[in-house]
């Protein structure tokens, strides 16, 4: 272990390259609900969080909904936990419109106001901790727009739901180069339809990873912290941890790959070790820290970063936070 303390970029560039650390890196991320609707006021939400615990990674935090918005979804906030909007009139109801989406500018709308407040944040911490924004997959940004009627649409009229899926792919790929630019390090890219509770391999490798990996590949060469989440259950490992990424966050609390089993099957940072459901905003300390413990003993303490396996509820304590900061040190 280094006898100096180290840099937050020194800590994760070394412990992606499963090199020793001063002690394992952690970042933490919530949604800021309301907040987030205002580019200004989410931009000093995000510095009050980082300044506030000195994370060594900060996971920027927009809308869970603003990359369908500027489609015509409306968006309500409706008594979520973890303060995501939900989608309440779809920006899609037919397959004919899928072709028909306007390619959208990363500087209007909302997606404007999201690369605002990251720039304003960017700016205002100089570079001195990797920040990365939130993108979803082509196929995500689908679903969140049309709801389960992409399903229907992928399989009845796959040529007009692509016709869709590369529009969108090419409006997430300008967005998030509009955000290297502006001041991001890296992306967080969420992929939430990747599991066999809603589609099998095959259609997942056509629809999915074929546009996931258009983003990816484009942004290769730009983005230095490419951070994949595999959302939800029943999750289609085989596919994504094989996509062009060197971070990798999914529930492993949940039980379908543990962080011990994926260090021989991811070969870039680990992300995760905390059970965002249920330990880390009830507790109790000694529960939190010992999870923080044994997934560094899983591990070995080398590729990994501390981290939920998705985003926190907002209402976790603040003590619960330290905590988790207090035991990576310890």
């Amino acid at each position: 272990m280094p006898a100096v303390t180290m840099t937050h970029w020194e800590r994760l560039t070394a412990a992606m390259a499963g090199q020793a650390v001063d002690h394992v890196p952690v970042s933490l991320w919530r949604h800021f609900p309301e907040i987030d609707l205002d580019p200004v006021h989410l931009a000093e939400a995000t510095l009050r969080w980082q300044r506030n615990f000195d994370f060594d990674l900060v996971k920027f935090m927009p809308s869970g909904t603003y990359s369908v918005e500027d489609w015509g979804a409306e968006t309500a906030l409706l008594n979520s936990p973890i303060g995501a909007r939900t989608v309440i009139k779809p920006g899609v109801t037919t397959a004919e419109a899928w072709p028909r989406l306007p390619k959208l500018s990363p500087t209007e709308g909302r997606l404007g106001q999201e690369l605002k407040a990251l720039t304003l944040a960017a700016e205002a911490l100089k570079g001195e901790v990797p920040i990365l924004q939130t993108l979803f997959g082509p196929l995500t940004t689908a679903y969140k727009l049309a709801g389960d009627r992409i399903f229907a649409d992928l399989r009845r009229h796959p040529d007009q739901f692509e016709a869709g899926l590369t529009i969108i792919a090419d409006t997430v790929i300008a967005f998030a180069r509009a955000c290297l630019r502006a001041g991001a390090h890296g992306v967080f890219f969420s992929t939430q339809c990747a599991n066999y509770r809603m589609m099998n391999a095959a259609e997942h490798q056509r629809f999915g990873a074929a546009y996931d990996r258009r983003v990816l590949d484009a942004l290769a060469g730009e983005s230095r912290f490419t951070m994949l989440h595999l959302h939800g259950n029943d999750v289609m490992f085989d596919q994504l941890l094989a996509y062009p990424a060197n971070m990798a966050n999914w529930h492993d609390r949940r039980g379908e790959l543990s962080l011990a089993d994926a260090t021989s099957r991811f070969p870039g940072l680990l992300v995760g070790g905390l059970n965002e459901d249920a330990t880390l905003p009830y507790g109790p300390i000694a529960a939190i820290k010992a999870e923080v413990r044994d997934a560094i003993a899983q591990t070995g303490g080398r590729r990994l970063m501390i981290a939920p396996g998705c985003v926190m509820p907002i209402a976790t304590p603040e003590s619960h936070c330290w905590a988790v900061v207090e035991a990576v040190k310890e």
